[in-house]
C-alpha cells in the first residue's frame, strides 16, 4: 500500500531524479578510478614483517580503549599526531611533512591504509594541511600569554596549562578530522550528502512559533545532522564542519599568515559558537528525520553497488525489478549489520574483561580481606563471567526489523530515486518542548527512584547467595556498564529500523525500569574511560619507545635487503 504522502504513478510513468542520476555517474566514475590506477607513480612502502608486529600492537591498543570500528582510524591519527606534536615536539621542531610521513607509514603498518598503494605526493599533501593547524597552534598559544614571575597564584597557573593543554587538544582533533576526510572521503560520499541534504532542506521546515534564532540555524543543524547519523561523525568531527563553516578562508590552497592569524585571534568566540550548535534544541527532532533518509541512501548506494550502468536502465524501464532488489540488499544488509553486532560485541567483551573483570581479581579480594569479610568464590565466578554472558545474551534477543519496515524503507528508496514519488507533505519541526522545574524534579526523582528499587531486588537475590557488600557493589557496577554497552553496540541494527513500533506494555515496563540503569553505566563510562589506566601505560610508557623500536627494525630490514643486493 502507497502511503499518502507520496503521489501514486504507474511505473511506466517514472522518471529517475536528478539527483539519483548524479550518484549513479559519482559511483560508476569512482569504480572506473579504482580499475584504471596509474603503475608508473611511486607509491609508500613499508616491510611486511614489521607491520605484522605493528599491527598486532594496534590490535592490543582498540581493545584496551574500546571505540565503534569506523573511528579507529580517526582516533589512531589523532594519537600519532599528539605524539609527533606535544609529546616529541618538545624535543624537536614540529615539521609538517616530516610529521606526516611519520603518521602515513604508521597508519600503513597499523592496517589502517593498504601497503604500497598510497601515492608518495599524499606526503606533501596532508604535510600542508598539517601546516596550518602548526601555524595555528602555535598563533594561539602566542595569545594565550606565558606565565609571568608575578603570576604566583597555583589556581592561575593551573587554569592556563589547562586551557593550552585542552587548545591544543582540541586542534589536533580536527587536524585529525580532516586528515580522515582526506585519506577516505570521495566523490561518492560527497554527492550523496549533497542529495540528502537537498532532500531535507525542502523537506524539513520550521514551525512559526519557532524562535527565529532556531530557523537561522536550521540549515547548518541539517547538515550537520547528515555526517552525524549517515557518516557516523562524533561530535569532535563535528566540530571541524562548523570550524569552516565559520572560517570559509580555511579550505583555501594559499591561506595567508594573516588569515590564520585571525582565526587564531578569534578563536575562544569561535569555540563557543561550535559548542552552541553542538549542543542545540533542535538537533533530535533533525536527527530522527536525517536517520530514515541515511537508510534509504545506504540501501539505494549498496543497490547500485559495482554494476551502475545495468542498475540504471533497469531503474528506467522496469521498476519491478528494482524493488526486488531493494528488497535483496537490505536483506543482505541486515546480515552483515548482525555479523558486525556479534563482531562489536566480541570486541566489548574482550575490552571489559581486559579494563575491568581483571579489576575484580585485583580488587575485590584484597578489599574482601581488609574490611574482614568471607570470600564467596561463588560471587567471584559470577562477577568475572556475568558481565560477557549478559553482553551475549542482550545480543541474543536482538530484534529483526519487522515487514512493515523493509516496506518502509522500499518507499523511501522509491522516494529518493523518482521524480513521481518525491515527498508532497513537509516535516514541521515544533519548538523544543521545556518543561517547568517542579514537572523536571518530580521526573528526576521518579527516574532515580526506580533505580534504587531495581537495585535493592537485584540486592536482595544477590544476599541471598551470600554475596558480601564488596561483591555487591563490583557486580552492581558490572550491571550497569555492560547494560550501557549492549545499547552501545546493538545502535547500527537498530538504524536500519525506521518504522515506528506500537508500544506494548511489556516494552514499556523495561524501559521504565531497565533506562535508568542504561543511563547509570553511561555515566560509569564516561568516568571510567578518563581514568584508564591501561591507556596511560600504552600511550606514555609503551608507544614511543616501541614506535622508535619499529623504526630502527624497518630501517634494519631495508640496509640487510640492500646489503644483499650488492652481494648478489
Amino acid at each position: 500500500m502507497v502511503s499518502p504522502k507520496f503521489q501514486k504513478v504507474s511505473s511506466d510513468q517514472l522518471s529517475v531524479s536528478g539527483q539519483t542520476k548524479k550518484l549513479f555517474q559519482a559511483i560508476y566514475f569512482l569504480k572506473q578510478q579504482n580499475e584504471a590506477k596509474p603503475e608508473d607513480i611511486s607509491r609508500i612502502r613499508v616491510s611486511a614483517l614489521i607491520s605484522k608486529v605493528a599491527f598486532f600492537y594496534e590490535k592490543i591498543r582498540n581493545a584496551v580503549d574500546y571505540d565503534e570500528e569506523h573511528l579507529l582510524r580517526k582516533n589512531a591519527i589523532e594519537r600519532i599526531l599528539k605524539r609527533q606534536i606535544v609529546i616529541e615536539g618538545v624535543l624537536k621542531a614540529s615539521k609538517s611533512e616530516e610529521i606526516s610521513l611519520h603518521l602515513i607509514t604508521e597508519l600503513i603498518r597499523a592496517g589502517y591504509l593498504p601497503n604500497n598503494e598510497i601515492p608518495e605526493a599524499k606526503i606533501k599533501e596532508i604535510g600542508q594541511l598539517l601546516e596550518k593547524y602548526i601555524k595555528l597552534k602555535s598563533f594561539c598559544l602566542d595569545k594565550i600569554s606565558t606565565f609571568s614571575d608575578a603570576e604566583t597564584d597555583t589556581k592561575i597557573v593551573k587554569n592556563k596549562i589547562k586551557e593550552r593543554s585542552g587548545l591544543v587538544s582540541w586542534l589536533i582533533s580536527l587536524a585529525a578530522t580532516e586528515i580522515e576526510e582526506n585519506l577516505g572521503y570521495n566523490n561518492v560520499q560527497r554527492t550523496i550528502v549533497q542529495n540528502m541534504y537537498d532532500d531535507l532542506e525542502k523537506n524539513i521546515q520550521a514551525q512559526d512559533k519557532l524562535q527565529e534564532i532556531y530557523k537561522k540555524d536550521l540549515k547548518i543543524q541539517i547538515y550537520l545532522s547528515i555526517f552525524r547519523k549517515h557518516l557516523k561523525y562524533n561530535d569532535s568531527m563535528l566540530s571541524l564542519i562548523l570550524f569552516r563553516y565559520y572560517n570559509s578562508t580555511w579550505t583555501k590552497n594559499n591561506i595567508s599568515d594573516e588569515e590564520i592569524y585571525e582565526i587564531a585571534y578569534n578563536i575562544k568566540t569561535l569555540q563557543a559558537a561550535i559548542a552552541r550548535q553542538l549542543n542545540h534544541p533542535l538537533i533530535k527532532q533533525i536527527d530522527n528525520i536525517t536517520k530514515k533518509y541515511s537508510v534509504f541512501y545506504q540501501i539505494l548506494t549498496e543497490t547500485i553497488g559495482d554494476k551502475p550502468v545495468k542498475l540504471y536502465n533497469e531503474v528506467r524501464t522496469n521498476a519491478k525489478v528494482y524493488y526486488q532488489k531493494i528488497k535483496e540488499t537490505y536483506s543482505q544488509k541486515y546480515k552483515r549489520m548482525k555479523k558486525s553486532l556479534w563482531r562489536s560485541a566480541l570486541r566489548s567483551i574482550i575490552y571489559i574483561f581486559l579494563t575491568k573483570s581483571i579489576f575484580v581479581i585485583l580488587i575485590e579480594v584484597p578489599a574482601i580481606r581488609w574490611f574482614n569479610e568471607e570470600i564467596n568464590y561463588l560471587a567471584l565466578f559470577i562477577n568475572i563471567t556475568f558481565p560477557a554472558l549478559l553482553l551475549f545474551i542482550m545480543v541474543l534477543l536482538t530484534r529483526k526489523p519487522s515487514t512493515k519496515n523493509l516496506e518502509a524503507v522500499v518507499e523511501g528508496v522509491q522516494e529518493v530515486t523518482y521524480n513521481e514519488h518525491k515527498r508532497t507533505r513537509p516535516f514541521f519541526i515544533a519548538p523544543p518542548a521545556k518543561r517547568r522545574p517542579v514537572v523536571n524534579f518530580v521526573y528526576n526523582l521518579i527516574y532515580t527512584t526506580t533505580f534504587l528499587f531495581t537495585a535493592y531486588l537485584f540486592i536482595r537475590v544477590l544476599l541471598a547467595i551470600n554475596f558480601n557488600w564488596v561483591s555487591i557493589t563490583i557486580f552492581l557496577f558490572f550491571l550497569a556498564f555492560v547494560s550501557f554497552f549492549s545499547i552501545r553496540v546493538k545502535k547500527n541494527v537498530k538504524e536500519l529500523i525506521i518504522a515506528e513500533r506500537k508500544d506494548n506494555l511489556a516494552d514499556f515496563l523495561f524501559d521504565f525500569f531497565y533506562m535508568p540503569i542504561v543511563a547509570t553505566g553511561r555515566w560509569l563510562s564516561d568516568k571510567a574511560s578518563k581514568v584508564n589506566i591501561f591507556i596511560f601505560i600504552l600511550d606514555f610508557v609503551i608507544e614511543a619507545p616501541f614506535k622508535v623500536f619499529v623504526e630502527i627494525a624497518e630501517d634494519w630490514t631495508k640496509y640487510v635487503k640492500e646489503r644483499k643486493e650488492d652481494i648478489m
